[in-house]
């Protein structure tokens, strides 16, 4: 691989981050019903990227569950809890019944992808949400940065090559280290101790594992990317796979503890 062609798509890459970063931030801050409608539409698209690989022939049906799913979303948190989380099993159930093949991946997959949206919501609407999802929101950048550059510049042997042959031990282990520095720069802004910085690298792992399972499903399927919806990403898929391990590895904690890591 030549020093250009390593580097041929950072352009894209960085554009397209930089408006992601603009229109998150500005709904991360506003938060309510703006955060909400921005996760609802962001599930809608995973939703709809997911069927459009599992059976890219069923473009109605793919639309059709992903609207359901966006909307499911905003049921879930809108309704009490109870109720609410009820809403979730409509585009489950209904993508098991409609779905000709690949029934058991978006069984196991769809329910990720809504229940990280959920975790996502429900963490900003905590009272010190704003800055727990930031420190979220950071351990995956720097994950996926730190592995990007460290991979590129120093390769090595493959961390899974029979799912995803471009990654890397040394880009892994980079975004292990870079999480762990974030966790530390975290622990005075929050009340969280020195274990922060563990947790911060197990959240970089479960990042790493989200993304690993979307490589997986696109090898199983015979796809590059999700979509094109992002030039220099792919998909929305392809773009917060990561996040979607990470927010549920979040949403584990909250429900075994009751509040993030830190919180009395």
């Amino acid at each position: 691989m030549t020093a250009v062609s390593k580097w041929d798509d950072l352009k894209a890459r960085t554009a397209s981050s930089l408006l992601m970063i603009a229109v998150g931030a500005g709904e991360i801050w506003l938060g309510g019903p703006w955060f909400l409608g921005l996760i609802a539409l962001v599930c809608g698209l995973m939703i709809w990227e997911l069927v459009r690989m599992l059976t890219p022939e069923a473009k109605g049906l793919a639309r059709g569950l992903g609207i359901v799913a966006g909307l499911s979303i905003i049921l879930a948190i809108r309704m009490p809890s109870d109720i609410g989380l009820l809403a979730m099993l409509v585009p489950l159930a209904a993508g098991m019944v409609l779905l000709a093949r690949h029934r058991l991946i978006y069984f196991l997959y769809a329910p990720v992808i809504l229940l990280a949206a959920y975790a996502l919501v429900t963490l900003r609407d905590r009272d010190d949400g704003l800055t727990w999802l930031i420190w979220l929101l950071l351990v995956v950048v720097v994950t996926d940065v730190a592995g990007y550059f460290a991979g590129r510049t120093f390769g090595g042997p493959k961390f899974w090559p029979a799912i995803s042959p471009k990654k890397t031990w040394s880009g892994t282990i980079a975004g292990w280290v870079g999480a762990g520095a974030l966790g530390l720069a975290f622990v005075p802004l929050t009340d969280a101790g020195f274990e922060l910085v563990l947790v911060s690298m197990i959240a970089a792992f479960a990042s790493q594992m989200g993304d690993i399972a979307e490589s997986a499903i696109k090898r199983r399927t015979g796809v590059k990317d999700s979509s094109n919806l992002i030039p220099g990403h792919g998909g929305v898929l392809d773009r917060f796979d990561g996040l979607i391990g990470a927010a549920l590895l979040v949403l584990i904690f909250m429900v075994a503890a009751g509040h993030m890591p830190g919180q009395p």
